[in-house]
């Protein structure tokens, strides 16, 4: 049994790809970025025309990534508590991996799944995260 998901609640897709797909007890979150469901704007990013950084808050593309995961695991009959492992693509591991540590410390303290965290030249997006999780239903 496969069941493809999909929802408004979230950010959609990039391409042409479901948020989730559940396979038996399992569901297979797509990779998850910190844009906003309803502007599809990146939180605490601000570039110029010419795409350089005026605005960077890695802190608050986290918060949002975290947020975004939760509603696709809501929307699909799981939850937070439910994930058993978690990949983490992080387009600057030296700036950026001390604030992402702390912070999924902070969410993850009870849920605890399995982690792999690695560094990527680009994400399709001027995003600077992106999680790929599964999660039992």
């Amino acid at each position: 049994m496969s069941e493809i998901i999909s929802t408004q609640k979230a950010p959609q897709p990039v391409g042409a790809y479901p948020h989730a797909r559940r396979v038996g007890n399992l569901l297979f979150l797509s990779g998850i970025g910190p844009r906003t469901p309803d502007t599809n704007e990146i939180p605490g990013l601000k570039l110029d025309k010419n795409g350089n950084f005026l605005e960077f808050d890695f802190e608050a593309q986290c918060k949002s990534v975290f947020d975004n995961v939760r509603i696709v695991l809501e929307e699909s009959g799981s939850k937070w508590e439910n994930l058993v492992d978690v990949t983490v693509f992080l387009v600057n591991m030296k700036r950026d991996f001390h604030t992402y540590n702390k912070m999924y410390a902070e969410y993850f303290k009870d849920a605890q799944p399995c982690r792999t965290t690695c560094e990527i030249n680009s994400l399709p997006t001027p995003i600077a995260i992106e999680l790929k999780c599964i999660a039992t239903i």
